[in-house]
């Protein structure tokens, strides 16, 4: 198993490891990718193919996704239909991101799924959890996900929050750390 696939897997990753350059030449051509998306004159369907080409796959023809953008890796971000990506989002997905069908995204969210080792030593040790960004979401401007956390369906995360736990469905979360102020209405 190769450095990307442990790392979707999610767990403990030694950066020092040999299979590591794999994801090194993964996101040196990925950021040609990025750089094309965010810095050349392009059609919707430009775009489209654009992100088709980064993420591996097909992005749905009912997805919205808005330059400029920028991840870390790239191929580890899976997004389903009539998803909504505002502009300047930031993804590190080396641990995985799905977002569900419906989502959206304000201007400049970040979702983290990489953290590492907590002592000194280890800091060159990365650490992989997963992001989940459940059906018909809404997360507002600049709002970051921390590695490990799904957002259940329908919740709304306040502008600027930091979401460092999971989200019920239906709820309402702002602040930092994200806190729940109430259910969803209606």
């Amino acid at each position: 198993m190769d450095a990307l696939d442990k790392a979707l897997k999610g767990g403990v990753l030694d950066y020092n490891e040999a299979d590591f350059k794999l994801v090194d030449q993964t996101v040196e051509k990925n950021t040609q990718i990025i750089n094309e998306i965010n810095y050349q004159n392009q059609t919707i369907d430009d775009g489209k193919e654009l992100f088709s080409r980064l993420f591996g796959y097909q992005v749905p023809s009912t997805s919205d996704i808005k330059a400029p953008f920028n991840a870390d890796l790239g191929c580890h971000t899976f997004v389903k239909g009539n998803v909504f990506i505002n502009k300047d989002c930031f993804f590190m997905d080396l641990g995985g991101i799905w977002i569900d069908e419906g989502a959206k995204l304000g201007p400049r969210v970040s979702l983290i799924t990489v953290n590492h080792g907590e002592a000194p030593a280890e800091r060159r040790t990365l650490i992989t959890k997963s992001i989940h960004i459940e059906r018909n979401v809404w997360l507002g401007t600049g709002v970051t996900v921390l590695p490990g956390v799904t957002i259940g369906e329908n919740s709304i995360v306040g502008a600027a929050s930091v979401v460092t736990k999971d989200v019920a469905p239906n709820s309402v979360v702002v602040g930092s750390p994200a806190k729940k102020i109430r259910d969803v209405r209606g």
